[in-house]
């Protein structure tokens, strides 16, 4: 799995989780370790799941300009949702994967 945005390859992996949420497309979690960083900062947005917990965002730095809130990570997921700590999904709305 391969995510590109703004020209450049953010994250590439064999290790990428898919997630099911019901009727919603699945989401690709990639592990951090898999992720160039560097194109990635935090931002100061969060929200909560009632399923995964609390989701805290990161912006694309992009060479195009940066993509506001693209990428999201929990930290401490819940239990039922626990194999996605450490891996980071992306919204296919705004980048390719």
């Amino acid at each position: 799995m391969v995510v590109r945005a703004g020209g450049a390859i953010l994250a590439e992996s064999d290790h990428a989780l898919e997630l099911n949420e019901g009727d919603l497309p699945p989401v690709i979690y990639f592990p951090k370790g898999d992720i160039a960083m560097a194109f990635l900062e935090a931002s100061q947005t969060r929200a909560t799941c009632i399923h995964k917990g609390e989701a805290h965002y990161y912006t694309i730095i992009a060479k195009s300009g940066p993509i506001r809130d693209a990428a999201w990570t929990y930290a401490e997921p819940k239990k039922a949702v626990d194999e996605i700590a450490c891996y980071i999904a992306f919204d296919t709305e705004q980048v390719a994967v």
